[in-house]
């Protein structure tokens, strides 16, 4: 399964005839500029190319009155004169005499799309479409917008896949009024849309644009707004949306079909890219600029006032009707009581260490950091997209397709010579194994593999582990993230400067050495896992921006396949998908194949039935989120808006 474009160069038909500052922006050179983006960046050529077909009058009328269909059937045979006082009855919209031919093209090329994807002909897609759609009612055109494209696909895959969990995220910068009034009651359609609206003061200057709406009736809860109130918001505001309000309800919902909806060429070409399985662009070298007068600078983000203003808002209104949010809400004084916790942070030689935003290390680290911040890093898509270097037989394990198994290993002397560099004793057999993973990472290291997983005996994990960090420090001063599960300890010998990022997941109780080396029990509920990954581990992944990730999972180390397969998933993104997961031996057999699929861009099993995280576990979140938010910023994305008010999120 690759990833689909559907297009047809008749939706560049349709051009304003008469003048009208407003509406001139809607022109063919959106759509025929976003395609040669595409072209130019050779995109469109990795693609499966469909073309689109014109959605039928019944389609449209999964969405759309008979009467307002009629209506824009009608536009074909006006002249300008009538095209132009219809067009004066809407709000932001002309007409023409292809346009319902192409409306419904673009109706047609997202309902194309959705077929492709739930036959399993693709795994995903992007269809390029004109006119836009998320504006338009069941019988109103509005802003540029005639038939309601992602709302008629939605409906198209409920009514034909019995699908019942959908989720629309709409990130233009204007709200889509017209796909929540559709479902605004419907409970099997979250409808998420951050968007400009300046306190209502930006088109189309609605009320129930604003957080507090929330749907109605049966729908309470499943329309999402969070309304941007200042101009200019940057990739820490859009960040901390995803981590504190999106993705905890789409991981609630455990949603079956994702639809989205842009409408700007830039995004299309990143977008397409991304779904192609390209390294998506560093976030720090996006554009960032704000209007706002409290901002801070974190690791290359800034985070606005503003922002997580709307973030408490949109949190606050949802409350009533989310578990994962009331689960992810606590009063300050939790702090205070910590009984699985320990007593303090100390050091491995159990000397005090104080955690401090201003201590030595964090200082070296800003330091280290600043440079990294202005130059691009870019990295070409590498031509092995995953890689496994097994113990055993790669037959037995059943490879995803396009997984490749690696045979090859470094030299027997190189291998050895790192080995006593480590000052660890191998067996011959985990010499191989070893020799497999340095391979593999310098495939990572040199772009020659985007991501692989490695196998080594449960004795010489640590050992191994040890080595690939070394190997690591040494290319090119790499930053490494190591998240570490089960028993597996922090090599002594590794220096605490900033460029290493060491979480150890294991025992029952939090512990902090330094703002970069800390471990937490390993939660046992949904809830408490996924608030683990969304309020700790990806916050931590994003601000330390690192180089690759190594992902280790030692003896004991208690993650089901499910758990596993979504930590791999979501630490991808922070890298670009540079990730090697090392896995002992005995757990292979269970994880090679799950762990393959979502390093390959395969979408990771459910972790079943949502459960509340217990007590215990908020507790060691939230511990560990007081100690190490003086440097991690992020981590303080939703609590420092409303110190005041006695209530912190994570």
């Amino acid at each position: 399964m690759g990833t689909a474009l559907v297009y047809h160069e008749d939706m560049t038909a349709t051009r304003l005839l008469w003048d009208d500052p407003e509406c001139e922006i809607e022109c063919p050179e959106r759509l025929t500029a976003a395609l040669d983006g595409l072209r130019q960046r050779g995109l469109e050529e990795r693609c499966q190319c469909l073309s689109a077909c014109e959605a039928s009058e019944e389609e449209l009328g999964l969405v759309h009155s008979p009467e307002y269909i009629a209506l824009v059937q009608k536009t074909q045979t006006l002249d300008k004169e009538e095209l132009h006082t219809l067009s004066k009855q809407y709000d932001a919209v002309y007409f023409h005499p292809d346009t319902f031919h192409s409306a419904r093209l673009a109706a047609g090329a997202a309902l194309r799309l959705v077929d492709a994807v739930l036959t399993g002909a693709v795994h995903n897609g992007v269809a390029l479409v004109r006119p836009p759609g998320h504006h338009s009612q069941r019988a109103a055109a509005n802003g540029f917008c005639v038939f309601n494209n992602v709302a008629i696909a939605a409906r198209h895959a409920k009514q034909k896949y019995g699908l019942q969990r959908i989720l629309i995220v709409d990130w233009d910068v204007h709200h889509g009024q017209g796909i929540q009034y559709i479902f605004e009651d419907d409970p099997s359609v979250l409808y998420f849309s951050w968007h400009r609206y300046e306190h209502g003061n930006f088109w189309p200057f609605l009320p129930e644009s604003d957080a507090d709406t929330v749907g109605r009736g049966r729908g309470q809860g499943f329309t999402v707004n969070l309304p941007w109130n200042q101009v200019g918001m940057g990739n820490a505001d859009y960040l901390a949306a995803f981590l504190h309000v999106l993705l905890p309800l789409a991981f609630e919902v455990t949603v079956c079909l994702t639809l989205s909806w842009c409408w700007c060429q830039p995004d299309s070409t990143l977008l397409l890219g991304t779904l192609r399985g390209r390294c998506r662009p560093p976030l720090s070298a996006l554009p960032i600029s704000h209007s706002c007068c409290r901002c801070w600078l974190v690791a290359g983000f800034v985070l606005c006032w503003s922002a997580l203003e709307s973030i408490q808002s949109v949190r606050t209104a949802q409350i009533p009707h989310w578990t994962s949010l009331q689960q992810m809400t606590v009063t300050l004084n939790c702090l205070d009581v910590a009984p699985v916790l320990s007593s303090s942070t100390h050091s491995p030689e159990g000397s005090s260490l104080p955690v401090l935003a201003d201590s030595p290390t964090c200082t070296v680290a800003e330091d280290s950091l600043s440079p990294r911040l202005d130059r691009p890093c870019h990295r070409p898509t590498p031509p092995i997209c995953t890689a496994v270097a097994l113990t055993v037989s790669g037959a037995a394990l059943d490879l995803p397709p396009g997984v490749l198994h690696q045979e090859g290993s470094a030299l027997r002397e190189e291998t050895e010579a790192w080995a006593r560099l480590h000052k660890s004793q191998f067996q011959d057999d985990d010499l191989a194994a070893l020799g497999k993973s340095l391979c593999l990472l310098d495939g990572i290291l040199d772009g020659q593999i985007r991501s692989a997983i490695a196998t080594t005996t449960a004795l010489a994990t640590a050992a191994t582990l040890g080595v690939l960090i070394q190997r690591c420090v040494a290319h090119r001063g790499q930053r490494l993230l190591c998240v570490a599960l089960g028993q597996l300890d922090r090599p002594l010998d590794l220096a605490d400067n900033g460029r290493i990022l060491w979480l150890s997941i294991r025992g029952k109780e939090a512990d902090i050495w330094s703002m970069f080396h800390f471990s937490t029990p390993l939660p046992q509920t949904t809830g408490g896992f996924l608030s683990f990954i969304l309020g700790l581990v990806l916050p931590l992944a994003y601000g330390f921006q690192p180089d690759m990730v190594l992902m280790a999972l030692g003896p004991a180390h208690g993650l089901q396949n499910a758990q596993a397969a979504l930590l791999a998933a979501m630490l991808r993104s922070p890298v670009g998908g540079r990730i090697l997961a090392l896995v002992e031996e005995e757990s292979i057999l269970q994880l090679a194949r799950t762990l393959a699929q979502v390093l390959h861009g395969e979408t990771p099993p459910s972790l079943g039935p949502f459960s509340m995280a217990s007590p215990e576990e908020i507790q060691a979140l939230m511990f560990l989120k007081a100690q190490l938010e003086p440097r991690w910023k992020l981590l303080q994305v939703a609590g420092e808006a409303h110190r005041g008010e006695g209530v912190a999120l994570f």
